[in-house]
């Protein structure tokens, strides 16, 4: 076997190294959750966060709206918000918004 192939050990070595990284990976968000379940500030961010998760993907989807794609990315923006406001389901609305935003965008651009 030539040199640069390195031995059954190192390999086997490397691999354990990889096993234990990613299973601490996959296990810290739990252990930092168990640990922070009754806090203060968890319970503000899990209030907090979904409108500001909307708010980010709102203007994430609007930034590059031009003049032909304006009308489309209305009305499946007051579609997704109408739906919201009538039944308060975020999958219901978003996927009634993206429905609208296609429709219109076949219809106007």
């Amino acid at each position: 076997m030539p040199e640069s192939v390195p031995g059954i050990g190192y390999v086997f070595g490397v691999l354990g190294v990889m096993f234990a990284v990613t299973f601490a990976l996959r296990a810290a968000p739990f252990l930092a959750l168990a640990t922070l379940k009754n806090s203060a500030f968890v319970d503000f961010l899990g209030r907090t966060m979904p409108a500001g998760v909307m708010v980010i993907l709102v203007m994430y989807t609007l930034r590059d709206v031009g003049e032909s794609t304006w009308l489309p990315a209305i009305v499946g923006l007051a579609g997704t918000i109408a739906v919201h406001l009538w039944r308060r389901n975020a999958a219901l609305s978003t996927v009634a918004g993206t429905g609208l935003y296609l429709v219109a965008s076949a219809f106007w651009t």
